[in-house]
């Protein structure tokens, strides 16, 4: 059962050309030029109760002004939505109660105050119950390793426990819709791994709905199974991440360790050179055929090691937004 159903949403934003100095400032104020920038362009799909999509694109592709809308915090210029049975730019109050937003750039904490103040701010607003609430942040704070800092003031702690903090904040009322964008944005390795641990678990335990957008390949490789690709505001692909590679062409990744000097020549018979240096080489090959290309280089070339990989995700992506919607 379908829990969000996009149709055709649509977002413009007008603004004003300005030419530079004093004279551009007066000639402004009596003959300006609008312009119209398209965000979102006929955006349509859905999203199951329980799943969890990525929602990629390159920068100003129109992936957070899409969140904003399905969070009602923007109205759109035409379209449909409805989410968990509400339309969201209505902002009912019923509706505020099923979802939850974290923007990696974005604080919802109050800077100067312990994180647990606003914690109970929070508790407040969504009218909670003291037992469900403490129940609520004493489970989350362990899970997210973050009982020892809720008494710290939010601006003291670090970028990954400010995030974590974030997130806690915006399940305290439990969402049955969540909304993450790039929630990982500027942390360690660490730190990511953790969140995506929690966020998997998470889901996991509760079937949260929740779509997240995100420039760390890792974050959508290991939460999603599905992916929809919008590019220049338009969805370009809506079907699962296995698929991406083959659609790309069905490539595979050739690594090779030699036992002697290799030059990128005796390469090039085999496929595309990727890299060589020294004793080692990649290769790009079509998966048809690997198997006689691989024993053609063995009798061939002195190979000490290999490893056969999928090309990786972020590069088939990239070629699809390239592809500016020729991927439907």
């Amino acid at each position: 059962m379908a829990v969000i159903e996009v149709q055709h949403l649509k977002k413009e934003f007008s603004y004003y050309k300005k030419k530079p100095g004093l004279a551009g400032s007066l000639h402004n104020l009596f003959h300006r030029e609008t312009l119209t920038k398209e965000a979102v362009r006929d955006i349509s799909f859905s999203v199951e109760k329980g799943e969890i999509i990525g929602l990629l694109g390159p920068n100003g592709a129109g992936k957070t002004t899409t969140l904003k809308m399905l969070s009602g915090i923007l109205y759109p210029t035409s379209g449909q939505a409805v989410v968990d049975g509400f339309v969201p730019w209505e902002r009912q109050n019923a509706f505020k109660r099923r979802f939850s937003i974290v923007m990696g750039q974005k604080n919802q904490l109050w800077w100067d105050l312990p994180a647990s103040d606003s914690f109970y701010l929070n508790k407040c607003i969504f009218n909670i119950d003291d037992q469900q609430y403490i129940h609520t942040i004493e489970e989350l704070s362990e899970l997210l390793e973050v009982r020892e800092l809720m008494s710290v003031q939010v601006r003291r702690l670090s970028l990954g426990e400010r995030m974590k903090m974030e997130i806690l904040a915006a399940l305290i009322h439990r969402p049955d819709i969540l909304f993450l964008d790039e929630p990982t944005i500027g942390l360690d390795i660490v730190s990511q791994q953790k969140i995506r641990g929690f966020l998997r678990y998470y889901n996991e335990q509760q079937k949260t709905t929740i779509i997240l957008t995100s420039h760390y390949m890792r974050d959508i490789e290991e939460l999603c199974q599905r992916a929809v690709i919008i590019s220049q505001g338009q969805v370009v692909y809506d079907d699962t991440l296995s698929k991406i590679n083959q659609l790309m062409g069905d490539k595979k990744v050739l690594t090779l360790k030699f036992s002697e000097d290799i030059s990128a020549q005796q390469l090039a018979p085999f496929g595309k050179v990727r890299e060589c240096k020294c004793r080692e080489g990649i290769l790009e090959l079509p998966k048809e055929g690997i198997r006689t290309t691989m024993a053609d280089i063995l009798s061939r070339l002195p190979v000490e090691d290999f490893t056969v990989t999928e090309v990786p995700l972020e590069e088939s992506i990239a070629l699809i937004f390239r592809k500016e919607g020729a991927v439907s």
